[in-house]
């Protein structure tokens, strides 16, 4: 797929609202995490930081051996709903670009969404937890796979551990300010924008590349 330019997604807080979820399942874990240091955890990269904060010693009333896909999964695959929008951007996206999701979620039940609300057919792959824990890693998998490079792929995010992740690999972001992290938590990652609503997310797509393909053909010249 020389040539051809990829979306990446991240999936919860960006395409699926779950985060109500995730924090449920987090306070079955464990009781006493709060709000705030459940959004940390997604600050660096989530699997690292959920061990490093399920390895403190609680107390009895916490369960931090119980597998959180087993508690998550169910109550996902019941509550968690399509951003209002986002069908029409991945069916816009899909014309022009590649799109590929990259996600600390499995991939079963991110399949069952996508086939749930019809979305399925506008992505090429859906890389969950259980490709690699690490989305930079995912990304350089992408590289390989489709013979592309990091100046042809974009990652579409709600949390500043996917930036960081994204930008350790190469690979610039766009930040939705409706997922798990404000506005001002997605700034300290430098992303390339931050939109506030979906149907930001095609034209700033297509401003990026855009602009991209005309820094080259100045640098040609």
């Amino acid at each position: 797929m020389r040539g051809r330019k990829f979306v990446l997604f991240d999936f919860d807080g960006v395409i699926a609202d779950s985060y109500e979820v995730g924090f449920a399942t987090a306070r079955k874990l464990c009781v006493r995490i709060t709000d705030e240091e459940y959004q940390r955890v997604f600050e660096g990269n989530a699997y690292e930081e959920h061990h490093i904060f399920m390895a403190r010693p609680h107390g009895p009333e916490c369960h931090h051996d119980l597998d959180w896909f087993s508690i998550f999964t169910p109550a996902f695959e019941e509550r968690a709903k399509l951003f209002p929008g986002m069908r029409e951007v991945v069916e816009k996206l899909s014309h022009e670009y590649v799109l590929v999701i990259v996600s600390s979620t499995i991939t079963s039940p991110i399949q069952g969404f996508l086939e749930k609300y019809r979305i399925g057919r506008y992505f090429s792959e859906v890389m969950g937890a259980d490709v690699h824990t690490g989305k930079r890693e995912k990304i350089q998998m992408i590289f390989e796979k489709y013979k592309t490079s990091a100046a042809e792929c974009i990652f579409i995010t709600d949390t500043l551990g996917d930036m960081r992740e994204a930008k350790a690999a190469g690979v610039g972001a766009i930040g939705v300010s409706w997922g798990f992290h404000p506005r001002e938590t997605l700034q300290k990652g430098e992303p390339l924008r931050v939109v506030e609503s979906p149907k930001e997310i095609v034209p700033a797509v297509d401003s990026y590349f855009a602009q991209l393909g005309s820094e080259r053909n100045i640098a040609m010249t």
